[in-house]
C-alpha cells in the first residue's frame, strides 16, 4: 500500500501543475489528451474497487472510459486514491481473487499492476505539461526488479514476447549504454524518454 500511496502523490504532484490549456494537451499516450490520461487514472482506481467489491471484468471495460472527472479532476483524483487505499487496507483484500480484464489476480497482484500503472502515467502527464518527469527511484528501482512478478501470468503483459500491445505500449528504437534505469523502465513500457 506503501507504494500505491508514494505513487499516487507523484501523480498528484503533476496533476496540480495542470493549468485549463493543458487539458487538451497530447500526452505520450497518442490516443489520450492530458484529460483522458487522467481520467484514465481516476477510473482505473474506481475501477479496482469496484472489482475488490465482486465486479467483473466485462464491467471493469465496459467503464474503462466512461468520465470519472466531472467538474474537479483534482478532487476526483484525490477521492479516487482514497477509495482505492481505503478498500485495498481492508483484512483480506490483498488475498481475495478478483476478475481481472487480462486474468484472474488475487488484490495484492493488482495492486501492485495499479501502481505501475500509475508511476508510468506519472511520465506521461509531466511531459505533456512540462513538469519535473523524473520518477521516484525507489518506485523505479521496485517495478525494473519485480517486473516479470507484477505481470505474471496476465494474458498480455510487457514482459511476454507474445503480447498483442492492445493493453501496453510496444517498444520502440533502442537505448544507448548510457540509459538510465528509468530509461530503461520507460524504453520496456513502450515510451521514448530520449523524445523532448
Amino acid at each position: 500500500m506503501n507504494r500505491f500511496l508514494l505513487a499516487s502523490k507523484e501523480f498528484g504532484r503533476r496533476l496540480r501543475s495542470v493549468r485549463p490549456a493543458h487539458w487538451a494537451a497530447p500526452t505520450p499516450c497518442a490516443e489520450w489528451n492530458v484529460r483522458q490520461l487522467v481520467n484514465h487514472v481516476v477510473r482505473g482506481n474506481r475501477n479496482y474497487v469496484d472489482l475488490l467489491a465482486g465486479g467483473t471484468r466485462q464491467e471493469f471495460l465496459r467503464m474503462r472510459e466512461a468520465d470519472a472527472l466531472g467538474d474537479d479532476p483534482l478532487a476526483a483524483f484525490d477521492a479516487s486514491v482514497q477509495l482505492l487505499a481505503d478498500a485495498f487496507g481492508r483484512p483480506g483484500a490483498l488475498e481475495r481473487k478478483l476478475d481481472y480484464p487480462l486474468g484472474q489476480v488475487c488484490g495484492g497482484q493488482a495492486l501492485a499492476v495499479r501502481t505501475t500503472d500509475i508511476v508510468i502515467h506519472t511520465w506521461d502527464l509531466a511531459r505533456a505539461v512540462g513538469a519535473d518527469d523524473r520518477l521516484d527511484a525507489s518506485l523505479v528501482a521496485w517495478i525494473s526488479d519485480e517486473l516479470e512478478t507484477i505481470y505474471a501470468g496476465l494474458a498480455e503483459s510487457p514482459v511476454a514476447a507474445e503480447t498483442t500491445h492492445r493493453f501496453f505500449a510496444a517498444p520502440t528504437g533502442t537505448l544507448g549504454a548510457d540509459a538510465s534505469r528509468q530509461d530503461w523502465l520507460l524504453h520496456r513500457m513502450g515510451r521514448n524518454p530520449r523524445r523532448g
